[in-house]
């Protein structure tokens, strides 16, 4: 029998377990990169959701503050038919209403593509007949909105003062009411086609605004709004309201900042008719 003596089994066992806290170590740095990459992973998903948010809200503005842009030139338009027929545009608009526009991200906007989006829903020109389909989006048949591209420009160039810092950029078309009953899409308030079933055109005086706008990755906001003509009285009416309401505003902000003792207590943001109202 063969005896080995204890230093002899010592360098064995020494032997045998080499290359064993090189693997540990090995296993360490690889646990170690994976928990590594999971927390930058985390880390950019979260930066990319809160700049998404951050870019969507802005959007939402820009958009809303297109319809208030627009709604200062409609009402100084006598004849809504010039709107409709594509024959009168904003002025506010960077060029032709036709070719690409640089966003922000760099990608680009084909004016003439996203019209036809809102049209008939796909990119190449809009035939009579996709213009009159009766579909889920378009239930209205001849009288399916024509969107006319009205208004459409960065949002930094909408104030002369460029004192706007915003990467949007917003498009507005503008069509008639899809309720009116004349098949005249291109008309305001024609006489009914149906005048036995509708004496009057429910939609004589209305018009529809859709806005667009468009931030970078991707980021689009949409705001649909509906406007009607009304007679002067009513609009000097507004106005005085307006004012006196103006008038209170000042006189709480007045109070709020100079009476000793007391601050600002809240600032309310509510959504009306016409957009966002801060009080």
């Amino acid at each position: 029998m063969k005896m080995h003596q204890p230093s002899a089994l010592l360098a064995e066992r020494a032997q045998s377990e080499r290359g064993v806290a090189l693997i540990i170590a090995m296993m360490t740095i690889a646990l170690m990169t994976a928990l590594g990459m999971a927390l930058i992973a985390t880390t950019m998903t979260e930066t990319r959701i809160s700049s998404n948010y951050s870019d969507g809200s802005e959007a939402l503005y820009a958009a809303d503050a297109g319809v208030e842009r627009v709604l200062q030139d409609v009402l100084t338009v006598p004849d809504w038919n010039n709107i409709l027929n594509g024959t009168l545009q904003s002025s506010f608009v960077d060029g032709a209403p036709t070719g690409s526009r640089a966003m922000a991200d760099g990608t680009q906007l084909d004016l003439t593509e996203a019209t036809n989006m809102v049209r008939c829903g796909k990119v190449t020109t809009c035939s009579d007949t996709d213009l009159n389909s009766y579909t889920a989006d378009r239930p209205w048949g001849p009288n399916n909105p024509r969107w006319q591209l009205y208004a459409y420009g960065r949002m930094d160039e909408m104030l002369p003062t460029a004192t706007i810092n915003s990467r949007m950029y917003m498009v507005v078309w503008i069509a008639d009411d899809p309720s009116e009953t004349d098949d005249q899409p291109t008309k305001d308030g024609e006489p009914s086609a149906e005048p036995a079933d509708h004496p009057t055109n429910p939609g004589k005086g209305v018009l529809a605004l859709l806005a667009h706008a468009y931030g970078p990755n991707g980021v689009k906001r949409v705001i649909e709004v509906t406007i009607a003509r009304t007679d002067s009285t009513e609009i000097e009416r507004g106005y005085t309201g307006q004012r006196g309401q103006d008038e209170q505003n000042r006189r709480a902000r007045k109070a709020a900042v100079q009476t000793p003792g007391k601050a600002l207590s809240r600032s309310l943001l509510g959504l009306s008719s016409g957009g966002f109202v801060s009080q």
